[in-house]
């Protein structure tokens, strides 16, 4: 009799496990499965740092276009999302060699927004904003996973818009063809300061 108890009560609890797992799994849509994430999983600062090619614009033609020589691209920024889509950013990058817009400290004069899916899915749209070395109207967008309980975001660049430029084979000339050919990733790390927290 005993034996018969503990087999219903294990079936149940495998049961159980089984079912908040199908739930868990099921919610990689919008509608009403529960989900992993959502935008609000994404909240505070996180550094992140990034790595890349600019290679060069994309023509009318849909075609990569590249420059004389493609510049090799190193970002180090602090992002920090609100929980409801926005985020404020500044950063330090290197291109080519030098620094971004020449200059030597940090840009906060940018902009963003974010979504995060049910599945851990997203999306990051960076927009810098007047007054600082980069025009404003450069534009990165990323594709986005959400991982480690919230704590890690990697991502990598699918848009990049520039605001000036020109292919070496002069097919392509920003304006009006402004969208840079990229190949750029960034991974971000939540800020987790331990023995500094009130």
């Amino acid at each position: 009799m005993k034996i018969n108890h503990l087999s219903i009560a294990s079936a149940i609890a495998v049961a159980l496990v089984s079912l908040s797992g199908a739930a868990q799994a099921g919610g990689g849509g919008g509608g009403g499965g529960g989900g992993l994430c959502s935008t609000a999983t994404l909240k505070g600062p996180f550094e992140f740092i990034g790595h890349g090619n600019i290679l060069g614009l994309i023509g009318a033609d849909g075609k990569l276009h590249p420059y004389a020589a493609a510049s090799i691209l190193d970002d180090v920024a602090l992002v920090t999302f609100d929980g409801m889509g926005h985020f404020a950013r500044t950063d330090f990058g290197m291109i080519g060699g030098l620094p971004k817009g020449g200059q030597t400290t940090f840009n906060p004069n940018q902009s963003g927004t974010y979504s995060v899916n049910a599945d851990c899915t997203g999306t990051m749209s960076i927009v810098y904003t007047a007054g600082g070395a980069v025009p404003a109207g450069v534009e990165t967008d990323l594709n986005i996973v959400v991982a480690s309980d919230g704590t890690l975001v990697e991502s990598v660049v699918y848009k990049a818009v520039t605001v000036s430029g020109q292919s070496a084979d002069g097919q392509a000339v920003c304006p009006p063809y402004c969208e840079q050919g990229v190949q750029e990733a960034f991974e971000g790390k939540k800020v987790l300061v331990f023995g500094f927290r009130q």
